[in-house]
């Protein structure tokens, strides 16, 4: 199982090899009906369930192909995690999950 903080360390462990910078990323949008209703939903206020939804899954997502590329280097966990976010055109947009795949060794 892949360990994955946002500290630069993991109690418990030392860094025996950093291995570099992964990353895992995904470009989302939703269904032009979707959109249509949100937009409704914003002169009323209050949450717009759909997009926090996408948001939840394409973090999600982003997060595990970040997971993915760590265990092809071969780490035993990612460190200093964070996620950004842009827009990349009007109703869709990417989130990037990126960090610091490591070796671990677990303290004496």
């Amino acid at each position: 199982m892949m360990i994955v903080v946002t500290t630069d360390f993991v109690p418990g462990y030392e860094i025996v090899e950093t291995l570099g910078i992964v990353t895992g990323s995904i470009v989302n949008s939703k269904h032009v009906g979707k959109d249509i209703a949100a937009a409704f939903k914003t002169l009323a206020g209050g949450e717009i369930k759909s997009y926090t939804d996408l948001l939840i899954e394409s973090r999600n997502i982003a997060l595990k192909r970040m997971i993915s590329e760590a265990e092809r280097l071969g780490a035993d966990a990612v460190i200093g995690l964070r996620f950004g976010s842009s827009s990349v055109m009007q109703s869709a947009a990417e989130i990037l999950a990126y960090g610091t795949a490591v070796k671990l060794r677990r303290k004496e």
